[in-house]
């Protein structure tokens, strides 16, 4: 790594003092100078348009320095980043701590570190945290932005993770995040085609950290993970923002692993699932309830006057029998995934909608139900038309306060439910 400024100062001053403008007008329009390396100065401003929303805590720090845009596009974001650092710390806590041992003793390593967005958040509760990457710009960028921000905890090492795993000090916590494209760039969902293969890596890992976070793809079917690291699951975490889905966590345990000789025992331990859209928090213990699969055949209430549709962490869990005895709203038929209620339900992890009327696809009922609308937001869940199919059948054009849902009910009838949205 090299020793001088990343940016020379002609450069960091022509980003910063073009940071609110188009980047390919400024690309178009520039003149080159000696001094100035413009495609630098471009990743800059690019970085910083991207950071100020995604990373604002970093955007506000003027001696960041960013890389090019895909590295930007997929790091993670500061509530994912936060959110992460909060599990950290929790874990921490619940050690028991040798004599004289403070927080400050404990140590985390990031196998995997790339820009270092999720390293930075983490390494804040440790007294020594080393981040690990083998790209060398990367660990440029690294040790550079990690003492911008203060973190003289941090360490960067250049060098292949799986390799400093197999020769590291035992740690508390072990941080990776596989690389989700294979050699040719094709992306990449299941945990043994990733880079590194952390299923194979499974001992390994839990030999060196009491604690292991590993980060999957949101798409990855969560059970079938759990399933797959036999027992080792502790934790499942699904993070969404903004009602998407953005990743899905796993924390091994390894006195969990190595709490029973029992092989079978092992394999069948349910983890505690936590789903998170932003403020929207729900846990759960996976082995107290059917995992997931009730079909929705409990009664509804007499008045059908409040729908609800839960969030996008909600449906990757599947924990619609949780959300039933929680909250008291019942599911309205087998895969509908939609929850009716006779009253306002508060704190519902999802969107809240007030019922107005309920009708079947009849032409009589149609003309009924869409009396004065031209148009309505359109969602359909369990229904034999596509959103785009029935809006067009219905004439309707997009947007507008009303909200109509195409849905099977419990008796297998399809009707159109039209509603209105709560104010949360």
């Amino acid at each position: 790594m090299s020793d001088g400024p990343l940016l020379n100062d002609v450069t960091r001053a022509f980003a910063e003092a073009h940071r609110n403008e188009d980047v390919r007008d400024l690309a178009l329009k520039t003149k080159r100078t000696a001094d100035l390396d413009l495609p630098a100065a471009l990743d800059q401003i690019a970085g910083w348009q991207i950071a100020r929303n995604k990373l604002p805590q970093w955007a506000a720090c003027a001696d960041i320095v960013y890389p090019a845009h895909i590295s930007m596009e997929q790091c993670s974001s500061q509530f994912t980043a936060q959110y992460k650092a909060g599990i950290a710390r929790r874990l921490l806590r619940s050690l028991p701590q040798s004599a004289g041992q403070t927080a400050n003793d404990a140590t985390m390593t990031d196998l995997t570190g790339g820009f270092g967005v999720d390293f930075s958040y983490l390494a804040r509760g440790f007294g020594h945290a080393t981040y690990v990457e083998r790209q060398s710009h990367l660990c440029e960028l690294a040790a550079h932005n990690m003492a911008a921000l203060g973190l003289t905890q941090a360490q960067v090492v250049c060098g292949d993770g799986v390799e400093y795993l197999r020769a590291m000090e035992p740690a508390q916590l072990i941080y990776i995040d596989p690389a989700r494209r294979d050699e040719h760039g094709a992306r990449t969902y299941a945990i043994e085609d990733c880079t590194p293969d952390v299923l194979a890596l499974r001992d390994l890992l839990l030999a060196k950290a009491r604690y292991v976070m590993i980060k999957l793809s949101p798409m990855l079917d969560w059970r079938k993970a759990v399933d797959d690291f036999a027992g080792t699951v502790a934790e499942v975490h699904i993070v969404s923002t903004g009602n998407e889905c953005k990743e899905l966590l796993l924390v091994l345990d390894g006195k969990a692993a190595g709490a029973t000789s029992d092989v079978a025992a092992a394999d069948t331990r349910a983890p505690h699932v936590y789903c998170v859209n932003d403020d929207q928090r729900l846990d759960y213990d996976a082995a107290a309830y059917t995992r997931g699969l009730r079909i929705g055949d409990a009664p509804l209430p007499h008045e059908l006057r409040y729908l609800y549709e839960p969030n996008a962490s909600i449906m990757k869990a599947g924990c619609f029998d949780v959300v039933e005895a929680r909250f008291g709203a019942v599911q309205i038929g087998p895969s509908s995934h939609l929850f009716v209620s006779d009253e306002p339900v508060d704190g519902f992890p999802g969107r809240g909608f007030a019922i107005e009327t309920i009708g079947g696809m009849g032409k009589k009922e149609l003309k009924r139900l869409l009396s004065g609308l031209d148009r309505a937001n359109i969602a359909v869940r369990n229904f034999p038309l596509t959103a785009p199919q029935l809006r067009k059948k219905l004439k309707l054009a997009d947007g507008g306060d009303a909200y109509l849902f195409g849905t099977t009910m419990q008796g297998g009838d399809h009707v159109l439910i039209r509603t209105a949205k709560i104010s949360r």
